[in-house]
């Protein structure tokens, strides 16, 4: 325990959580919504970690009293009870533990998830969608707020992508492991013989930009089309072309959002989406010059890294980590928890 405390830094923690307090205190706090939000959030999130931190020592401390009070009555029912709580106080430790194994330089970040279908036709849209519900729902089980910026719906089925906001300190650091191939083995609903069918779906995750990022983006080098936002079946979302989508010509990156009544604001949205790409993209080319010095290909983000098996057994299995999980519907439903702090683990392994 003392290690973690250690690694948390307790004192700067309450010397922040003063300072945010202080800020958040000000009269003229929601003069600016967004920074505002910023600082209620990490104030928040700091208040409820130092909170966890300082419960879990006082279980520890209980917990030698209580081991030596079951020694020293003989009492059958305390020995159980210390060794429950030892089973607890272990688990919550390890739970902690990989907090502490978020020290990259984004991963303190708020998350930026784009999902697309890939291979597998409309159960590969099927299992986009479904991808993003699971991360929505395990946000949502954290209270851990969202915003999807754009969604692209499939024809006959599921969304041919999607983009959304985590708005959460070390979201980044904590889905980043989440990033590659999914792929889904089931029998497939849409497929009138029953044949089993196997998709895919990619999985990007990005850290949100932040002013001190530097991203430089020459307006010469963007084309900005705008466009009626609509959804499923392609009714219309809104009546009026409000709807961004912009080309970073250079690069080719395209991103879009239709989240927004006002195109302003949805080009705000987008470029804020295209920066964090950017940022992502000039991060893996110093990654590549860093691995050809070592000798070292890398991974690339596209790699299949998780599978999830519907038929003719029950299983989602982490290719990485080996760490498994045999009720699929847990895992949609977003309790994904377990494969997170395994994948993190492994992450902090791969960096030794």
């Amino acid at each position: 325990m003392g290690s973690i405390e250690a690694v948390l830094d307790l004192d700067r923690m309450r010397a922040d959580i003063a300072v945010l307090e202080e800020q958040a205190a000000a009269p003229s706090l929601w003069d600016d919504p967004e920074a505002a939000q910023k600082i209620t959030s990490k104030l928040s999130h700091l208040q409820a970690e130092l909170r966890k931190v300082e419960a879990l020592r006082s279980r520890i401390d209980d917990l030698s009293v209580l081991f030596e009070l079951a020694e020293a009555e003989d009492d059958a029912d305390t020995l159980a009870e210390a060794e429950s709580e030892l089973v607890d106080v272990r688990k919550a430790l390890e739970e902690m533990e990989v907090r502490t194994l978020l020290s990259g330089e984004y991963d303190e970040r708020e998350a930026l998830v784009n999902i697309r279908a890939e291979a597998g036709g409309v159960d590969a849209s099927d299992f986009a969608e479904r991808l993003q519900r699971m991360y929505l729902r395990w946000a949502e089980r954290h209270g851990y707020s969202t915003e999807v910026y754009e969604t692209s719906f499939a024809e006959e089925a599921g969304i041919k992508s999607t983009t959304f906001v985590v708005k959460a300190p070390y979201a980044y650091g904590t889905l980043s492991v989440e990033q590659g191939t999914h792929r889904l083995v089931r029998i497939s609903p849409f497929d009138n013989q029953g044949r089993r069918q196997t998709s895919f779906a990619g999985v990007e995750v990005l850290p949100v930009v932040e002013q001190s990022d530097h991203v430089e983006i020459d307006e010469s080098e963007l084309r900005i089309d705008v466009y009626r936002a609509s959804g499923p079946g392609g009714q219309g979302v809104n009546t009026t072309d409000s709807a961004v989508r912009i080309t970073h010509l250079p690069t080719n990156i395209v991103v879009s959002c239709q989240n927004e009544r006002s195109q302003i604001q949805n080009k705000a949205s987008a470029m804020n989406v295209l920066q964090a790409k950017l940022l992502e993209r000039r991060r893996h080319e110093e990654q590549a010059r860093m691995d050809a010095l070592k000798g070292d290909g890398g991974n690339s983000w596209g790699n299949q890294m998780r599978s999830y098996v519907l038929h003719p057994y029950q299983m989602v299995k982490d290719l990485r980590t080996e760490f498994e999980v045999g009720n699929p519907q847990s895992v949609l439903d977003g309790e994904i928890d377990g494969f997170l702090e395994a994948g993190i683990r492994w992450r902090k392994r791969q960096d030794r």
